[in-house]
Formats: structure tokens, C-alpha cells, sequence
């Protein structure tokens, strides 16, 4: 495997990761009320659900990538998405538990399609079209999220250079996505030489706003 097929599976593979610490603490919350047994089963149908809804939405979010101008804005969603997950300092869900097998898994499902666009717009960014490297991205990450949520989410909280990392990657992808759409190609053969440069720039404009703010959050 080359490194240009390997780098996209990694990045998928991260923003997975990162941004699913909270459809994990979903998965938790759904389920928690239930018998043991239900509770795996819930898990087990609820999450591959979910999986198979990410990957719809997925594909559709590839194929509206190719209008024009939309992975500019697409790119400056992401921009937005990656500076929020600086900004924000934790946000509660209120998740009702289900207290039958089926509520569980409809709230998993539901919870994970209405908290899932953030991920599906990264991973439809760095896949760059090939839905072949988003399936196997989620089918690495999507085990990681559900068995090591609680991990993941106490590293997060422990080593917050660990979200400063996690949005780099997303301002890092959401440059690259502004830069492919053909109508922002055009305008930038004239920077051709700076254009290596950019991606990186995203990433220092984010962590240094990200890194400002919560110093100030800090002081007050």
C-alpha cells in the first residue's frame, strides 16, 4: 500500500475517531436501561445501522462535492466545524436511555445521523471521491469508537493537545477540499507555488485561534 492510498485511510480513520467520542457516549446512554443481552444486541444493530446510514450519507455527500463552489463551502464548513471543536468547552446530550430493544437502537440510529454530518463532511472531504477507502476507514475506526470510547474521550480530556491535533486534521482537510474544487483551481494557477503551503496555514489559522481562546477562557 502507497503512501497516497495509506494517507487518506489514516486521516479517514482519525476524524473518525475524534469526532466520535460523542456517538459512542450515545451508544452508552441509549442502551445503559437494558439487560445485558439486549444491551449488546442494541449495540451490535444499532451501531452497524448507523455504519450503513454514514456510509449513505456519505455517498451522497460525494456526489453533491461535484456541484459547483460546493466543496469551497463544503471546505469552509469543515474550517468552522474544526475551530468550534476548540472553541467548545463540552456540550451534554440529552439522551433518553430506552427501556426496550428497539427504542435503543432507533435512538442510536437517529442520534448518530443527526451528530454524524461533521464526520460525514470530513471523510467526504479526504476520501477524494473513493468510497472504497471511507468503508475501510469506518470499518477500523467504528470498533475503536465502540470499545474504546471511554479511552478515548479521558485522553481527550487529559492531553488536550490531542484535540488540538484532531482539528488540525479537519482544517488540514478542508483546505485540501476547497482546493480541489475546479472553480477555486482555476483562480489559483496563478499561486500555484503557494498552494502546498495552504493546507498547513489552515492548520496554524485554527490551533492559533483555538489556542487564543482558551488561554483567555482560562485567565477569566
Amino acid at each position: 500500500m502507497n503512501w497516497d492510498l495509506l494517507e487518506p485511510v489514516l486521516i479517514i480513520i482519525s476524524i473518525d475517531i475524534i469526532l466520535g467520542g460523542d456517538n459512542a457516549v450515545v451508544i452508552a446512554l441509549a442502551s445503559r436501561n437494558l439487560p445485558k443481552k439486549q444491551r449488546n444486541k442494541a449495540i451490535f444493530i444499532g451501531t452497524g445501522l448507523a455504519v450503513i446510514c454514514r456510509i449513505l450519507l456519505t455517498l451522497i455527500a460525494l456526489y453533491l462535492l461535484h456541484i459547483p463552489f460546493l466543496r469551497l463551502v463544503g471546505g469552509l464548513l469543515l474550517l468552522y466545524i474544526a475551530i468550534k471543536l476548540l472553541l467548545d468547552e463540552g456540550e451534554s446530550h440529552n439522551i433518553k436511555s430506552g427501556d426496550s430493544l428497539f427504542t435503543a437502537i432507533r435512538t442510536i440510529v437517529f442520534a448518530d445521523i443527526v451528530m454524524g454530518f461533521d464526520n460525514v463532511l470530513a471523510i467526504a472531504g479526504a476520501s477524494h471521491g473513493n468510497m472504497t477507502l471511507v468503508i475501510l476507514g469506518l470499518l477500523v475506526s467504528v470498533p475503536i469508537i465502540i470499545w474504546g470510547s471511554r479511552i478515548i474521550l479521558t485522553l481527550m480530556e487529559k492531553f488536550s493537545i490531542l484535540v488540538y491535533i484532531g482539528a488540525g486534521i479537519l482544517a488540514f482537510t478542508a483546505a485540501e477540499m476547497m482546493l480541489e474544487d475546479p472553480h477555486v483551481k482555476e483562480l489559483s494557477y496563478s499561486i500555484a507555488p503557494l498552494l502546498p503551503a495552504i493546507p498547513l496555514l489552515f492548520v496554524l489559522f485554527t490551533v492559533t485561534i483555538g489556542y487564543i481562546y482558551n488561554r483567555q477562557a482560562e485567565a477569566k
